[in-house]
């Protein structure tokens, strides 16, 4: 197998910083040993203009068959056959896959101790893969790499170039180029797809794969229009690990929707309702974050859980009132923690402000033992961005696993949504919503949740109060006995 990664530079950045990227000095030919074969990385050209570095991953297909002891024997002798005789010496599939992981670990990751800024720097990319198979469509491949911001040359391969009446093999020759992508993110791209275009592993695919493939696929494979052929082919079409990483994915995606685009949609609604007010009103996101602030003040709570905590502006506004001595943000989204993380500046605040708050990579769809024992949870304008059938899932894994004394739960009021003219009617307000509550919707749930828990429930509203439609915000507050002796005392 071969594949080459070419790029091109100027005074600033030349491109042999490529060398500094991938760990692999452009002087030093590099071979590595892996269970299926040999890699070697090499760079047939290197200077300050234009610089290649080539992967050549030679394959021992009868070793692979040795190891197997035997497995996958039996069926028809032209299967056993194939086993010894076939394309992984060959054409790119999840052999190559694992190797760029392997060789290129920490350009995979964005890591350059060397030169930090150069990982997150986009520059001009040219991938070339001689042999790629495209099982079912050549088509396919231009349709995996083009939304990712890929040029996408795949030129088919004919069966036999002295018999051009056989037609076109499966295979194609690939050819990338962009000018907008960092190093890290084209190689994620190939780890993924590389083994989806041939439809095959070349080992046992367990449930970590789907972890793998989340941590690969981060950034772009949760708003991917092909999302759901990667995941079913990248597991081997396993039904269970599909639907656990589709899942999970989706909740990234409604996890990555922007809460600055939830707090214009907010701001909106209050600019719209409240017009000609000769003093501007406080956006209905801050009143939101004052309204859970007070009522966690009002329960004791020291310890809080933001669940599904964002970009951290709940968790920002929690760290200026030191009654809250540990603050816990969760949310599946690394994207959404990182920018939290920056927002927060934890790397640059003091050692006691840094150990009062923790940023947590977690679903809320499952039980998760690090979030029992604290005083109180917030999902503040979560649940919504739910598929019904998974609300279940989350009441469990709050009200049942981690149990805090106090929960606090925030949604829309869509009742209120006629006071917003712009928006047509039947529409929620944000796109990533997958239902909006009226008042009696939202008290009759959380009344059964209550019931089922040992909670008791009171109702707040958040926002101007209309009288005809309610407020745009409902708020619930569950207290367990021990939160109410706590707030008695």
């Amino acid at each position: 197998m071969f594949l080459t990664i070419s790029t091109t530079g100027d005074e600033q950045y030349p491109a042999t910083d490529l060398g500094f990227l991938l760990h692999k000095h452009p002087d030093n030919p590099f071979s590595a040993t892996l269970s299926h074969g040999t890699a070697h990385v090499l760079y047939p050209e290197a200077d300050a203009e234009r610089c290649t570095a080539a992967l050549l991953l030679e394959v021992d297909a009868v070793a692979l068959v040795r190891r197997g002891k035997g497995k996958g024997r039996g069926g028809a002798p032209d299967a056993a056959l194939a086993r010894y005789v076939n394309d992984r010496p060959y054409a790119a599939s999840s052999l190559l896959a694992v190797a760029l992981s392997g060789v290129f670990s920490s350009a995979m990751r964005g890591v350059c101790h060397v030169r930090p800024e150069l990982p997150a720097r986009p520059r001009p990319l040219r991938i070339e893969v001689p042999a790629l198979p495209a099982r079912g469509d050549p088509a396919l491949v231009g349709r995996l790499f083009g939304p990712l911001g890929w040029t996408v040359t795949a030129e088919p391969v004919a069966l036999d170039a002295e018999f051009p009446e056989w037609g076109d093999s499966r295979y194609v020759h690939l050819v990338l180029e962009a000018d907008t992508l960092t190093l890290a993110e084209a190689l994620r791209h190939l780890y993924v797809l590389l083994p989806v275009l041939d439809d095959a592993k070349h080992y046992w695919v367990s449930s970590d794969e789907v972890d793998k493939l989340l941590r690969a696929g981060e950034g772009w494979l949760p708003a991917h229009p092909e999302q759901q052929l990667i995941t079913s082919r990248y597991l081997s079409r396993r039904w269970s690990l599909t639907r656990q990483a589709r899942e999970r994915l989706e909740l990234v995606r409604l996890a990555e929707a922007d809460d600055t685009d939830v707090e214009e949609i907010d701001n909106a609604v209050e600019a719209e309702t409240e017009e000609g007010a000769e003093q501007k009103p406080a956006p209905l996101a801050v009143r939101r974050r004052e309204a859970i602030v007070a009522a966690l003040r009002a329960s004791g709570a020291a310890r809080v859980l933001d669940l599904g905590c964002g970009q951290g502006q709940l968790v920002q506004e929690l760290l200026r009132d030191p009654s809250f001595t540990e603050i816990v943000g969760v949310d599946v989204s690394m994207r959404a923690l990182t920018i939290a993380s920056r927002r927060l500046r934890l790397d640059r605040v003091g050692e006691r402000q840094a150990a009062r708050v923790k940023l947590l990579q977690g679903s809320l769809t499952y039980t998760d033992r690090r979030l029992k024992g604290y005083d109180a949870a917030v999902l503040s304008e979560v649940i919504e961005h739910l598929d019904l059938p998974r609300l279940p899932a989350l009441e469990y894994a709050v009200f049942g696993a981690a149990r805090p004394r106090t929960v606090l739960v925030t949604t829309p009021n869509v009742e209120y949504n006629v006071r917003w003219e712009s928006l047509p009617a039947g529409h929620v307000r944000h796109g990533d919503h997958r239902f909006e509550w009226t008042r009696g919707e939202f008290r009759a749930w959380a009344g059964k949740v209550a019931e089922r828990h040992g909670y008791t429930v009171e109702f707040a509203p958040v926002g101007p109060d209309d009288p005809e439609v309610g407020p745009p915000t409902q708020m619930a507050v569950f207290t367990t006995g021990t939160a109410q002796e706590a707030q008695a005392a």
